[in-house]
């Protein structure tokens, strides 16, 4: 008996010892897969908020290239703005005159809409989640009191402009308030010029980059009637 115990227990650790290997074995044969924890782990970059904002509008806006054909003109974009780069103004009355935060704007300009009153499919904010419109739109008070700003000073990035041949056009613009790509370049009431002919694949910033042309200095600012110290 005591023969066959030591035979049985011999037997249990060869067993263990070739499980235990062979589990090892087959475990080192496996892909190596580390999760990494960052604190930022659920946070996006400032550039890449918004971008996905609009896609489950992608569909819709796609059958809309499809079915519309009219819409505002590039024209039509820049006039309603002081200058490249400058936020729209507000081309129509307001009910209430003086509001800085408030959600009456976006009653329209969150999801677009065509608008009977004014004829037009109202433009959809990039940046709805800022709610304090009249902080940077301001209404049109006059077209005739101001001189009119010298428009050669800001140069309008031209349509199509790529890196190389065959590549997908870069992004002319800052990306701060402009993340929602599709609110500007999709829809009926985007321009005509660059409405995009693809608005189902919503991840614009796979393909398209932004334009790394440096900006020169332009030096120390001096009023007129300052005197130059620097030069004494």
């Amino acid at each position: 008996m005591k023969r066959l115990f030591f035979i049985g227990l011999f037997t249990l650790l060869v067993l263990a010892v070739i499980f235990v290997w062979s589990k090892s074995y087959y475990s080192s044969q496996e892909e190596a897969f580390v999760v990494l924890k960052t604190p930022y782990e659920n946070e996006l970059l400032t550039e890449e908020v918004g971008v996905f904002k609009r896609a489950e509008f992608a569909n819709d806006y796609k059958e809309m290239n499809a079915n519309f054909k009219a819409g505002r003109t590039l024209k039509e974009y820049y006039k309603n703005r002081a200058f490249y780069g400058a936020p729209p103004y507000i081309p129509h009355p307001i009910a209430v005159d003086g509001i800085v935060g408030d959600k009456t704007c976006l009653k329209c300009h969150e999801n677009g809409g065509y608008v009977s009153k004014y004829d037009a499919f109202a433009p959809v904010s990039p940046h709805p989640e800022k709610v304090n419109c009249r902080q940077c739109h301001v209404l049109q008070k006059t077209t005739g009191f101001f001189v009119e700003e010298n428009t050669l000073s800001y140069v309008r990035p031209p349509i199509g402009n790529t890196a190389f041949t065959g590549a997908p056009p870069i992004i002319p613009h800052q990306i701060q308030l402009h993340e929602n790509c599709l609110a500007c370049h999709a829809g009926p009431a985007a321009p005509k010029e660059i409405r995009v002919n693809h608005p189902e694949r919503s991840n614009c910033r796979q393909c398209h980059v932004l334009n790394n042309k440096s900006i020169p200095d332009m030096g120390d600012f001096l009023r007129k009637n300052d005197t130059n110290d620097t030069k004494k």
